[in-house]
Formats: C-alpha cells, structure tokens, sequence
C-alpha cells in the first residue's frame, strides 16, 4: 500500500496538521515540528502532544506515515565551527521533539560547504553531525534528502548520499528521501519509464533500496539538469505524468511516505486522488490539471 499525501500548514497546532491531512484523504503527511524561518522555539507542551497523538488516532496516521521536515536553516556541513554547532543543535531538538511525538522518521537536506571546505570534507562533516545527534537521541531516523545543487548544496549525486551513510554509525537509524524535482534538475532524467528505471537501478547500485524511507513527489519548473530548485503541480511541468504513474505502480515504493511539495495547494487533494488511482490504473488520465 502507497503512503500519500502532503506537507501541510502547522498554523493553530500540530494537530490541525493532522486534520488538515484527513480532510485531503491523505494516508501520508509532512509538516515542521516547529517555526522552519527560527533556530529557536518554545518546548513542547504536554497539551500539544496529547492533541496531536489523538488527532492521529483519530484519523488512523500511524508513525510510519509521517515524516516531517526539519528546518531549512540548519546546514550540518557548515565550514565554520559555531555555525556548525548551531545547526547540530538544531537538528537535534528537530528529532527530540520526534521522540515526544513517537514520529519515527525526520526529514533533512544534508548541507553545504559554501566553497570554504571541500566536498568530501563537508561529506565528513555532515555524517559527523548524523552521529552526534544520532548518539544522544533513540527511536528517530534521520532521512537525508537529495538536493537540487544550487550553490555549494551537496546531496544531489546519489554517490554524496551513499558516501555520508558509509560514514554514519549507526546505520538502522539513517535513510534516504529522494525528492523528484531535485533529482531532475540535478540530472536524473525522469522523463520516461526507461528513465525512471534506470535511475532507480543506479540508486539501488550506488545506496541501496533498504536506505530509502520516502519521496518528495513534485514536477519542475526548472529545466532538465538546470540545478533551479523550483516545483511545479504535478503534469504542469518540465517532468510530466510518466515518472510519478511509474512510480504508482512499483512496489517498491510502498508502505512509506510520498509526500507532495507541489506548488498549488488547492490542487493537492486532486494530485492524491489521482496518484491513488493510478496504483490501479494502466493508463494514466490528466484529469486534474
């Protein structure tokens, strides 16, 4: 069974996340912890688990359907030492605040060198971030995600993945998140099921398919290889219909969350239905767009 659904508004609470999901029909969801734009922000209240663990029994989300998204402001790569330890912090509040929820799964981009350190390096530095917080925290895996590979990001080869996770200790606890827009603009081309397939050889060659905890499902606005990090609504872009029907229909992609940054919200609960047939379907319909 395919985990679908969206990374949904925490305004008014964590749990309105929850509702906000049920009303989608969505049987997967993502959302921030907390603030995404500040390092710091106030400790979870007993009163805002409770809410959220009821929402969540109530609407029948189980762990394994939820991986939220850490914030874009951490960067466990950082060349320079106080930035670095600010970002480790952070991340680490990210996954214990996972543990208070008992959400299994945390999403992050790994990081960048912003060309004051080299790449393997900044790789080093990266997995060395993973470990610490990893050490002082049970329960959680931390998913890294493929990256576009604007600036000096890495993450957007599958070969700066598999080198982070060599170097991660524990390894039950560190996965993977491929994001689609992400990997076409860094020149994975998904244009075809031929395309589709070989990628997905190549990731299970070069990282392995027992690292891969999710998907980010989005079309692009940016060119094929362009390294423009921008979504676009599912079939409105540059990567069309093909990848995301494919997709649909490997098993290999089941029971985890595939999850929708798409760009236009009141499209979202056409784009799950539509994804939701199409596991069935042998010919997909453009029906929503």
């Amino acid at each position: 069974m395919k985990y679908i659904g969206a990374h949904v508004s925490i305004a008014g609470g964590l749990a309105y996340a929850v509702e906000r999901a049920a009303q989608l029909k969505a049987t997967a969801l993502a959302f921030f912890t907390k603030n995404q734009r500040q390092w710091r922000s106030p400790p979870l209240t007993t009163d805002t688990i409770t809410q959220f663990h009821l929402a969540c029994l109530k609407h029948n989300y189980t762990s394994a359907q939820i991986m939220p998204h850490s914030s874009y402001l951490i960067n466990l790569g950082h060349p320079q030492s106080y930035e670095l330890e600010r970002s480790r912090a952070a991340l680490l509040d990210e996954v214990l605040r996972c543990q208070q929820l008992n959400i299994s799964l945390l999403n992050c981009h790994p990081g960048s060198h912003l060309k004051k350190i080299t790449e393997n390096q900044c790789l080093k530095r990266i997995a060395e971030s993973i470990n610490i917080v990893l050490n002082q925290t049970s329960g959680v895996t931390i998913v890294i995600e493929n990256t576009a590979g604007q600036g000096s990001n890495l993450g957007f080869l599958f070969e700066h993945l598999s080198t982070i996770i060599e170097d991660v200790e524990d390894k039950s606890r560190v996965g993977v998140c491929i994001d689609t827009c992400h990997a076409f603009v860094s020149g994975y081309d998904l244009r075809s099921e031929n395309g589709c397939i070989k990628i997905f050889s190549d990731f299970e060659k070069i990282i392995g398919f027992q690292y891969l905890c999710g998907l980010h499902l989005n079309d692009s606005k940016g060119e094929f290889n362009s390294r423009v990090d921008r979504h676009h609504s599912l079939g409105s872009g540059n990567i069309g219909l093909t990848a995301f029907s494919w997709l649909m229909k490997d098993a290999r992609f089941n029971s985890m969350p595939l999850i929708l940054e798409t760009v236009n919200p009141a499209l979202w609960s056409n784009e799950i239905s539509w994804l939701k047939a199409e596991q069935l379907s042998k010919d997909h319909k453009d029906y929503f767009c």
